[in-house]
């Protein structure tokens, strides 16, 4: 099994490949990459987000998942937010709605839930995993043309208030290539590696978020971050082409869809196969945004890493001098259901995984972005991996179709990225599906991230990378 790493951006998977060098595990490797897409990838993601996390060990075989997604605030008693800004947002020619502003924050995750990665399976000291995004964060990075096309489409949610500056210098907003730079993240990292993710809950970061957020109307209070817990989540199970997936039991249901495909996919036609992806993708019209990254990593003793995070589309607002940027989590209507209390986990749509051999030896380490299009792009990724003996980079690349379900005429939809073949096409038609051909391969169909015997790939639709070790 190669090592590498499969991330968002050439810089975040390039920081992980030197902690790897470095003697780092798949874990330090991992964090300091999420730590990195936090400067590098805050189109994406960022450091007051959510997330969750898959570890495999070599040694033992055994798979966890770890939930550090955000949580629901008003443990001090003030549930009852002020109101949201609403804004529109347009993608892939659809126009949402969601809502920011400080009513939209969210208890965060990411410190908590990077701090017990480190600390279940990390080597190398905290400070050390930490370092390598200090210094992105004094230097900036460069914007991929990929992440500048998803800044065009969630724009409202990320020039309010400081965004402007860093993201809409002089009016006109980042285009590739051109430095993006957070003045004061450095600042707020430091704190991070000298004080531990404490200092985002009852250090002196935590009393800014409270205090920032509730002059806003926002309801997290000391007693919510305070509060805040990592969970151990259940691993869920199902096979495909003789290998055995593992993952969390997700929104969208990843590793149910994975267990209904046919058992023997591989030897269907491919108009066939084509129809029973399509079959087992079916869903009811989930069209959310989603402001997301992933990160994959293998070590040289074959552990594996996968970490997804997002931020929601982001709130609009920013710590004071700190370049930190918070989540729009309760923004997400979606995510809302009539069962949340405070202190209570939200739900989401990321399904971090790894896929193992009948021996139990790791074959692959994935994870995805794109909100409702994760799973799909996991599972076109997984089936031209494991049924079609694709490599890592043509797995990932190969154009996707994503299904929904019109929801004014309740009939099926597929959504098929130009390239994809003629002939499975037309086997969708025939079935009933309603084919909306796009114009160019997009971040709309999520960006996935992996690493295996395949090799290293990170998904060009959001300027993803892959590094082998």
């Amino acid at each position: 099994m190669p090592a590498g790493v499969a991330a968002g951006h050439p810089a975040t998977a390039e920081v992980g490949l030197r902690v790897l060098h470095a003697g780092g595990s798949a874990a330090d490797a991992a964090v300091a990459a999420v730590l990195a897409g936090c400067v590098a990838e805050s189109v994406l993601t960022g450091i007051t987000g959510g997330g969750f996390a898959t570890y495999y060990d070599a040694a033992s075989g055994e798979v966890t998942c770890l939930d550090f997604f955000c949580a629901i605030p008003g443990l001090d008693g003030n549930a009852r937010p002020g109101p949201m800004v609403p804004i529109d947002v347009t993608f892939g020619g659809v126009t949402m709605s969601y809502s920011i502003g400080e009513a939209s924050v969210a208890v965060p995750g990411v410190p908590a839930g990077i701090g017990e990665v480190h600390r279940r399976w990390g080597r190398l000291p905290w400070q050390r995993v930490v370092a390598p995004a200090v210094t992105l964060a004094r230097s900036g990075v460069v914007l991929p043309a990929a992440q500048a096309r998803t800044l065009v489409s969630i724009a409202p949610a990320m020039i309010p208030g400081v965004g402007a500056a860093i993201y809409s210098p002089g009016g006109k907003l980042l285009e590739g290539g051109d430095l993006l730079f957070h003045p004061g993240l450095d600042v707020a990292l430091t704190a991070l590696a000298n004080d531990g993710p404490e200092v985002f809950y009852t250090g002196w970061i935590g009393e800014q978020l409270v205090k920032t957020v509730r002059a806003g109307g926002g309801a997290i209070g000391p007693a919510d971050l305070a509060g805040y817990r990592v969970l151990e989540l259940p691993v869920e199970h199902a096979s495909l082409a003789g290998a055995n997936v593992f993952g969390r039991r997700d929104l969208n249901n990843t590793i149910p869809t994975i267990a209904v495909l046919p058992p023997d996919l591989s030897e269907l036609p491919a108009g066939g196969r084509a129809v029973a992806l399509a079959e087992a993708l079916r869903n009811h019209g989930r069209q959310r945004v989603g402001d997301t990254t992933n990160i994959s990593v293998v070590d040289f003793a074959g552990n594996a890493c996968v970490i997804t995070t997002t931020l929601g589309l982001g709130s609009g607002v920013w710590l004071p001098g700190l370049g930190v940027h918070l989540n729009s989590m309760l923004g997400e209507g979606e995510l809302i259901t009539a069962d949340l209390t405070p202190g209570g986990r939200m739900p989401s749509m990321m399904c971090p995984l790894v896929v193992t051999d009948e021996r139990g030896d790791l074959v692959v380490a994935a994870g995805s972005a794109g909100a409702s299009r994760i799973r799909t792009a996991l599972v076109h990724t997984l089936v031209n991996v494991l049924v079609k003996d694709a490599d890592m980079t043509a797995a990932i690349n190969h154009p996707r179709f994503h299904v929904v379900v019109d929801p004014d005429t309740d009939a099926p939809v597929a959504h098929v990225e130009p390239g994809y073949p003629a002939a499975e096409v037309t086997a969708l038609s025939s079935a009933g599906y309603e084919i909306r051909w796009w114009d160019r391969v997009d971040h709309y169909f999520g960006g996935a991230s992996a690493v295996g015997r395949a090799g290293a790939a990170g998904d060009p639709r959001r300027g993803g990378v892959g590094r082998p070790a």
